[in-house]
């Protein structure tokens, strides 16, 4: 009898996909010029997917409004011509780690003054906590 034999091998399996990329932050302010030795006076977490939660006091509109700039943090800060504050030198940072829709991230924004990062944020969601 003639023929072919061989061995059957199995094949590994692909890792399933998740249904929804990940994405979990944690958020913090603090007292320094940069994030990685600034004195962090508050933190919080927030997740996007599959709902909105975690300790940011409002995560659905903070996770609506990361989506509206892709996750992209520098456009969440801007200026605030209404407000006027004084020149002090008394930096503030806003970090944010973590991993935005499956891409790990780190960001961070020096502030020259607490009224200045008021000012910087105003109006927006995700980074008032």
């Amino acid at each position: 009898m003639s023929g072919t034999s061989g061995t059957a091998q199995a094949q590994p399996k692909a890792a399933a996909a998740g249904l929804y990329a990940p994405s979990s932050l944690v958020l913090a302010v603090g007292q320094g010029e940069e994030a990685d030795t600034a004195i962090m006076e508050r933190a919080v977490t927030l997740n996007c997917l599959p709902k909105a939660s975690g300790t940011h006091p409002t995560p659905s509109a903070a996770c609506a409004e990361l989506r509206a700039v892709d996750g992209q943090f520098a456009q969440l800060v801007g200026t605030s011509p209404g407000m006027a504050c004084t020149k002090e030198w008394k930096p503030v940072v806003v970090a944010v780690d973590g991993v935005w829709q499956g891409r790990r991230v780190a960001w961070s924004q020096t502030f020259g003054n607490s009224c200045e990062m008021r000012a910087g944020l105003a109006g927006g969601a995700a980074l008032a906590f």
